[in-house]
């Protein structure tokens, strides 16, 4: 809460980090550049862990699997990041519900439920209520993929830590129910199910612009079909068709300092083509986009919406979606093409999450709403690292305002040179 306030439900004993992370056995700088220089998808990695520990589950970390103490009676707020690079996950706790209460920063309606989804650059935070009956013992928490492309391969493993009580003894841990690795019906009953408890941030019965945004997997041709895509292809991804090129200087620096040509101001309000987007047996020609950097140029305090449509382009996969500098209300979530004139009668104008990652479903598509009242520029992009990497980005510039409050602001003075 903000200083001088308090939660908006009871207090709990005791605040606890969750970090699920990605492990390699391998320095993971060397990982990316062997996965960029051959153009196909990067190695799966050796294990997930959570608060930087495997758990018992693999052979190199059962001594120092993460612990966490509880006391009969308590309540805990379990504050969750996933710093992994490539995976969405399950998590459960053994014979224990969790409370979501917040979600990216903000305050949710509470959600009690027997596991959660958490996507990369996602946050939750989850009350945990310390409520078993004698004899207390040991539980796991665990935590694995969520995966739903076909032929798409993964880390199938399973990361566990311990919740034990106070004199527990030694005994073994229980285990949890997780969810199958691909049960979309389980990943967005819990991700629909989630609300924003305040008011409104601002009014959401209307948009100045909507953006209509593809987001796909593709392939560039490689010299001699030596790559590891697709027929030797090099892997590619793309919004609206544009696979993005990081330019020579960053983004930021050309636009607060007046440097032409570093970047194009052209990216579309909608793609390039329409078609059946999460058909089957798509042309191959529909498979390669076009290489280049270009932005979206927003006017300060406009209400913008931006529909993601994820397509079946070389493999459907789920996208979490992240936008730098804001928080956006998801309005509304489907299976399948979007309709513009149908999906809207649906969308959820009242208390729908404010988040700033929004988890596109496979071969479905997903709504958001932001207010442009922070002025910059700002990274769009999925954040599973392989898909930026190829370039499933773009870049948001917000123009300033006309208050001294609405510009952005300067360079610190004490930033370094490249």
């Amino acid at each position: 809460p903000g200083p001088g306030k308090s939660y908006p439900f009871p207090q709990p004993h005791e605040e606890v980090p969750i970090i699920f992370g990605e492990w390699w056995k391998e320095d993971i700088m060397e990982v990316l550049k062997e996965f960029v220089a051959s153009g196909g998808a990067p190695r799966d990695s050796d294990a997930y862990t959570i608060n930087g520990q495997p758990g018992d589950f693999y052979p190199c970390s059962t001594q120092d699997t993460f612990k966490l103490n509880v006391t009969y009676g308590r309540t805990y707020l379990l504050r969750m990041v996933n710093a992994a690079m490539n995976e969405i996950l399950f998590f459960a706790i053994a014979n224990h519900s969790l409370i979501v209460v917040g979600a990216d920063g903000s305050y949710t309606k509470p959600l009690t439920k027997d596991y959660v989804v958490i996507s990369p650059g996602q946050t939750l935070d989850c009350l945990l209520e310390a409520n078993q009956v004698p004899p207390r013992g040991r539980y796991y928490m665990a935590a694995r993929a969520y995966s739903t492309g076909v032929n798409i391969s993964f880390d199938n493993t399973t990361t566990t830590g311990i919740l034990q009580y106070d004199s527990a003894s030694a005994t073994s841990p229980i285990r949890p129910s997780l969810p199958y690795y691909n049960d979309s019906i389980a990943a967005f009953n819990f991700l629909g199910s989630l609300k924003s408890l305040g008011p409104l941030s601002f009014p959401l019965t209307a948009h100045d612009t909507q953006i209509f945004s593809t987001i796909s997997i593709n392939t560039f041709p490689c010299q001699n079909t030596s790559c590891e895509g697709p027929n030797g292809t090099r892997l590619a991804a793309s919004m609206n068709n544009i696979s993005f090129e990081s330019p020579r200087i960053d983004i930021l620096e050309a636009y607060y300092y007046h440097i032409n040509n570093e970047f194009g101001t052209r990216f579309p309000n909608v793609p390039p083509l329409y078609y059946n987007f999460t058909g089957n047996n798509l042309p191959l020609i529909l498979q390669t986009p076009k290489r280049a950097t270009e932005v979206r140029v927003i006017e300060y305090d406009s209400i913008i919406e931006v529909v993601f449509q994820g397509t079946n382009l070389v493999s459907g996969l789920d996208h979490p979606m992240h936008l730098h500098g804001f928080n956006f209300y998801v309005v509304g979530w489907g299976y399948g093409n979007f309709d513009n004139k149908t999906d809207p009668l649906n969308y959820n104008l009242l208390d729908p999450p404010f988040r700033n990652t929004v988890l596109v479903p496979i071969n479905g598509w997903a709504t958001i709403r932001f207010k442009a009242s922070n002025p910059g520029v700002w990274f769009l992009h999925c954040h599973l690292e392989r898909h930026l990497t190829w370039g499933m980005d773009t870049v948001f510039i917000v123009k300033d305002g006309n208050g001294t409050e609405e510009r952005m602001l300067p360079p610190p003075q004490h930033i370094m040179k490249c």
